[in-house]
């Protein structure tokens, strides 16, 4: 019996009733078993977009390549290399705005922002409802600037503007954490005259002989926040004692001891340089009370050497030597907001 519904065959001559797909790229067969006709052919006097030797036209940036121009618009591709190359020619030679001149002048809603009375656009408020006054006059006008040498004043008070600051010391030892000693020792604040015009103070104390990260700034309400109990800052000291830290001793430690002041524990401890000397730990800890890693470890008879804070609210000693400070970045600035 004739078997209905056959699949075709490929690269069979014999059949006829389906298309063949054996022969030159350049040819092309008919379904119905017809004579062989070249590629692009067309009956007799039929027009043809395609050119004699049977292959299509090419397109090159966008632009027909030979044949007869039949008014088709071909749009240039927006991700070509052309456009792309373009680009950044245009953004190597484009040039940032210069940055206005400082006049000596301040706007007076950035002046009573800066004196932490409230935000500017508070301040805009407080303007226009007249209960801001320069030099004795009330100012309603918006955008009023600030001379130097002007006296601001709100609700009777007058206002000092400063401009929030932090920096950031890597403090050495032999210094201790005050800002006026009484008995004309180094204090920290040596280390960091001449960072700005503001009066800056230190966030938290590092004792004498501790080294490592310290704060400064002159807003008040971080250095409040960061010392506050609640706020449990996160902080890590790498410890030296005087002799090997037993297993024992960093396991009590995790699990928390009771101190004068009360309980502690350690958020972790490690021993670093892969354990090559276990007189070195690592330690994490949240606690901010006075000396609270000698006073954890000398609870256990340990003799605290070298004391060294790595890491203070998030902030590293990276590329900040000893003795050397720096200013802190605007993104490390909006972190220490957001503690």
């Amino acid at each position: 019996m004739e078997q209905k519904n056959r699949r075709p065959r490929l690269n069979d001559d014999a059949d006829t009733h389906h298309r063949s797909f054996k022969g030159s790229s350049s040819e092309k067969f008919s379904h119905k078993g017809s004579e062989r006709k070249p590629f692009g052919h067309r009956p007799e006097g039929e027009s043809s977009s395609f050119p004699e030797d049977g292959h299509r036209q090419s397109f090159r940036k966008g632009k027909r390549q030979g044949g007869p121009q039949n008014g088709i618009k071909i749009n240039r591709m927006k991700g070509s290399g052309e456009i792309i190359q373009n680009k950044i020619s245009r953004r190597k030679t484009r040039q940032a705005p210069p940055e206005p001149k400082y006049d000596g002048t301040t706007r007076l809603n950035k002046y009573i922002s800066n004196a932490g009375i409230c935000s500017r656009r508070d301040a805009d408020k407080l303007i226009e409802a007249g209960a801001v006054t320069v030099n004795g006059e009330v100012v309603t006008t918006m955008g009023y600037r600030v001379k130097e040498g002007d006296v601001v004043a709100y609700g009777g008070q007058v206002l000092r503007s400063e401009p929030k600051r932090y920096f950031l010391l890597n403090k050495p030892k032999g210094y201790i954490t005050t800002v006026d000693d009484p008995q004309d020792r180094n204090t920290v604040m040596l280390l960091v005259q001449g960072c700005c015009r503001e009066r800056i103070y230190p966030v938290g104390r590092l004792d004498k002989n501790t080294t490592g990260l310290l704060l400064f700034t002159n807003d008040g309400e971080m250095a409040k926040r960061l010392t506050h109990p609640s706020t449990n800052v996160y902080k890590i000291y790498q410890v030296e004692c005087d002799r090997p830290v037993s297993r024992e001793d960093m396991q009590q430690m995790l699990e928390g001891v009771e101190l004068e002041d009360g309980p502690i524990a350690v958020d972790d401890i490690q021993y670093q340089n892969g354990g090559r000397d276990r007189r070195i730990v690592g330690v994490a800890i949240h606690s901010g009370k006075n000396r609270i890693v000698r006073r954890l470890f000398e609870h256990f008879g340990y003799d605290v050497k070298k004391l060294d804070r790595c890491v203070f609210a998030g902030l590293t000693k990276k590329d900040l030597p000893r003795g050397r400070v720096r200013e802190l970045t605007q993104q490390e600035i909006n972190y220490l907001m957001m503690i």
